[in-house]
């Protein structure tokens, strides 16, 4: 059964999540900074590269949370839901809004019931651990959109980062 031995056989467990959050992290900390100024807000793509990088960032601090209550805004967040909608965030404030989340990820982590059977979100029907995998995934993805983007507009490319 799964139930709350999965702590138990996988002492790492925590130390291996918090290594690929900060990694995932950090390829999209790179995108974000080798971002060439004319694709910042480029309407090149259906959303723009602050709007993709922003999102990314806003879901990677939600779903860090114990659930849906415990989340608190970031304190420079405008606006409604994601904070993707009005007026564009720079290049500063986002990769202030990155150091914001990658600082909360191991006391995040920490605090996180691993062997919950509920992600604390209704609309994601998995266990938290689970669901940790799947905001991982999140943030590795759109970093992936955003890299591709910063090679085709600069023909720059962005290191892998395996773990932390």
């Amino acid at each position: 059964m799964y139930n709350r031995a999965v702590s138990h056989r996988h002492p790492m467990l925590r130390t291996v999540l918090k290594s690929q959050y900060h990694a995932s992290l950090a390829m999209l900390r790179e995108a974000i900074e080798r971002c060439p100024p004319e694709e910042w807000l480029s309407t090149n793509h259906k959303n723009k590269f602050w709007q993709v990088s922003y999102h990314a960032l806003f879901f990677a601090h939600l779903y860090l949370q114990r659930d849906e209550a415990a989340f608190r805004l970031w304190e420079q967040h405008r606006g409604e839901g994601d904070g993707i909608a009005g007026e564009p965030y720079t290049q500063a404030q986002v990769l202030e809004y990155w150091e914001f989340c990658d600082r909360m990820v191991d006391d995040a982590v920490d605090a996180l019931d691993l062997d919950g059977t509920e992600s604390g979100f209704s609309w994601y029907r998995m266990s938290k651990l689970e669901h940790q995998l799947v905001n991982i995934r999140h943030i590795q993805h759109h970093a992936g959109q955003l890299i591709d983007r910063v090679r085709s507009a600069a023909d720059v490319g962005i290191r892998w980062v395996a773990a932390r």
